[in-house]
């Protein structure tokens, strides 16, 4: 528990290290005209020279705030090893289901369906009031009279 503790004393000074550092170094195009894209035949990742004491410090603390953070997630004494399917119920066994039962279904044959086909169109001879009577011809209403241009209706 007290390693703990002192790791996380170290963790919260080497972060504070670093962002001390970040801000204190200058960038490449520090001038205006580098915030707007200027200085364009400088090389992304070009050399600058050999390197100064803040970048080398830069990444000493980039490289120890990497481990602290590593180690501090592998060391958290509030969260016991223990898997999420440990508090999840089981689900229920399925019951073993016995075959349905076979029903007595007749699948009619080609030739039974022509039968039947055949005594359908032998009722709808016999009776023929119930047959479908043709439409009538809808008449239409005569077109409406034209109004002379300067003649009113009386």
């Amino acid at each position: 528990m007290l390693t703990y503790y002192a790791i996380v004393m170290l963790h919260v000074l080497v972060c504070l290290i670093l962002i001390l550092v970040v801000l204190l170094q200058s960038g490449k195009g520090a001038d205006l005209a580098g915030a707007f894209g200027g200085g364009a035949t400088q090389t992304a990742f070009g050399s600058r020279g050999p390197a100064s004491f803040l970048s080398k410090v830069t990444t000493g603390a980039a490289i120890l705030f990497m481990i602290t953070s590593i180690t501090l997630s592998g060391l958290d004494p509030r969260t016991a090893s223990k898997s999420i399917m440990d508090s999840t119920p089981s689900a229920p066994t399925p019951v073993p289901s016995a075959p349905a039962p076979k029903a007595d279904v007749k699948i009619p044959t080609p030739e039974d369906i022509k039968r039947q086909q055949e005594e359908i169109e032998a009722k709808q001879k016999k009776t023929p009031e119930t047959a479908p009577q043709p439409a009538q011809p809808v008449q239409e209403p005569p077109p409406p009279a034209k109004k002379e241009p300067g003649k009113h209706p009386a």
